[in-house]
């Protein structure tokens, strides 16, 4: 062991194995025991404060430059899909086994899982994959609906989650059906990639498409995407789509309530993924231009308004990436005043970002250098939805130290929901972030930007977990929506609720979202 570290030659070994150097795991034992500070929010981010209202006119006008960068083949379209579908089937999961006739179901009225089984069975047919079920079980010498009407539901259970059937709880969510239409049934990465042909395709045909994926579902989500892109490519449609795995390097260490490392039972570090933060690396390595961020659960059956409106946001981050490359060529060139004027308050007004008080009577240089510094940064534009109490974070503005307030998305997390004026702030919102992003992430010079770089690493998370009798400490990276990206550039502007069609349980598939309406081609 070192004096630097608390490592044997066993967890350096490991660590290598990881890509990870002990000075980086050495940080996170520092992370655990500094512990992470909260977020100070000020007020939250409104409509006129924060947040961009767009009328229709300007949202068709800015639809049309969105579709004239597709064309130029600057968009990428980036879904972090290396969630299990585990979430989302886990009422019917605690009812399965405990359901075997309908006695027994009538015995789960008290538990909380009744509710969610009941209307599950009731509403079964409406599910996509009801036709796959079906045939399961008819496979095995049952049909489903006696089933259903007998209440024997701990079967139809055992076929949709058993591992010697369908096998759907350890799916990942990418791969769950969602929609089912008259000539198609659709899962989540079929439904992005037949969205991004609506928005990112550029004139050559080409829809440029990244999913980063569970290692454990590689080979499942690869087979998928191929079966895919086979499908749906035609003459004037052609795919580009890659896959990454969450990085090795990117996982974090486990601690002991009293912050050393925690080990498994044969002595090894106990290391683990470090959250959807993580996922910064593998934006960082796609070296895209102009990237669309989405949830892949974030698919609706008819998404009209989500494609207008993500248009609308391509078009707005690259008029306002023109305006930065303007200004920075001209803060370069030896500015006349009027630039730099014009400069300060784009930044002020449209970035949110005013100059500090201790620049006040500085010379000339030093704000110049300042606005540089400023607007040299990676630039993201975020669709906000009206609050509907879902859960998650919003877009605020956050103080830090003595500088000028930013805006942030924030998780209820990061909030010291024990002071009172801070658990007042973030009740106060009126906005959700629904994770609707457009990013750009080159420099004016064509280079791509290092986005490690902008990330605020005290902004990580810290939770108390068990591995049996034991309980640890452990660390998820700045998520990739709020501190890895607190340093970029950031305008929220308000989209409509329609656009936002998350599924977090099997239920939510029962939204009017993911209900078909009409035939798609």
């Amino acid at each position: 062991m070192s004096a630097s570290h608390p490592f044997n030659e066993r967890d350096l070994q490991q660590l290598r194995e990881h890509g990870i150097s002990a000075e980086r795991a050495a940080d996170c034992l520092a992370t655990f025991a500094e512990g992470v500070p909260y977020a100070v929010l000020d007020r939250p981010c409104t409509r006129g404060d924060g947040i961009m209202v767009l009328e229709d006119a300007e949202v068709d006008r800015l639809c049309r430059r969105g579709e004239e960068a597709a064309r130029e083949g600057r968009l990428t379209k980036f879904v972090p899909a290396s969630g299990a579908a585990s979430r989302m089937f886990q009422a019917l999961s605690a009812a399965r086994g405990r359901a075997g006739d309908a006695a027994a179901v009538e015995d789960l009225r008290d538990a909380p899982e009744y509710a969610a089984l009941r209307e599950f069975m009731a509403r079964l047919d409406r599910f996509a994959f009801y036709p796959e079920l079906e045939a399961t079980l008819a496979r095995r010498g049952e049909r489903l609906q006696p089933l259903r009407d007998a209440g024997r539901f701990g079967e139809i259970l055992d076929c949709l989650l058993g591992a010697g059937a369908m096998d759907y709880g350890a799916l990942p969510k990418g791969l769950v059906p969602f929609h089912r239409y008259a000539d198609d049934c659709r899962t989540p990465v079929a439904e992005h990639l037949l969205e991004a042909c609506r928005y990112v395709r550029d004139r050559t045909g080409m829809v440029r498409v990244h999913f980063t994926v569970s290692p454990e579902h590689w080979a499942q989500v690869e087979d998928h995407v191929a079966a895919m892109c086979r499908r749906y490519e035609d003459r004037e449609t052609s795919f580009d789509v890659t896959l990454s795995p969450q990085r090795p390097d990117t996982d974090t260490l486990a601690a002991t309530l009293d912050n050393r490392p925690f080990r498994k039972p044969d002595g090894s570090l106990a290391l683990r993924p470090g959250g959807h933060g993580s996922l910064l690396a593998n934006l960082n390595d796609l070296a895209a231009d102009v990237v669309f961020i989405q949830n892949v659960d974030n698919v609706a059956v008819y998404a009209g308004a989500a494609v207008r409106h993500r248009k609308a946001l391509a078009g707005l981050l690259v008029e306002l990436q023109a305006r930065v490359f303007h200004y920075l060529e001209g803060l370069r060139a030896g500015p006349s005043a009027a630039l730099v004027d014009e400069a300060a308050r784009f930044a002020r007004d449209t970035l949110s970002v005013a100059p500090p008080e201790s620049l006040a009577g500085k010379p000339a240089d030093e704000h110049i250098g300042f606005l540089r510094k400023t607007l040299d940064r990676p630039l993201r534009v975020c669709g906000m939805v009206p609050s509907a109490g879902e859960p998650g974070g919003g877009p605020f503005w956050v103080r830090a130290g003595d500088s000028a307030c930013s805006l942030q998305v924030v998780e209820s997390s990061q909030v010291d929901m024990e002071e009172p004026r801070q658990r007042e702030v973030f009740a106060a919102s009126t906005h959700f972030n629904p994770v609707d992003l457009v990013c750009g992430v080159r420099r004016s010079s064509g280079a791509c930007f290092d986005l490690m770089r902008f990330r605020d690493p005290r902004s990580a998370f810290i939770s108390v977990k068990s591995s049996g009798a034991r309980q640890f400490k452990a660390l998820e990276h700045p998520g990739l929506w709020n501190g890895a990206m607190a340093r970029w550039n950031t305008v929220f502007v308000e989209i409509p609720a329609r656009t936002f069609a998350p599924v977090k349980t099997v239920l939510d598939l029962l939204r009017p979202q993911h209900q078909p309406r009409r035939t798609l081609k």
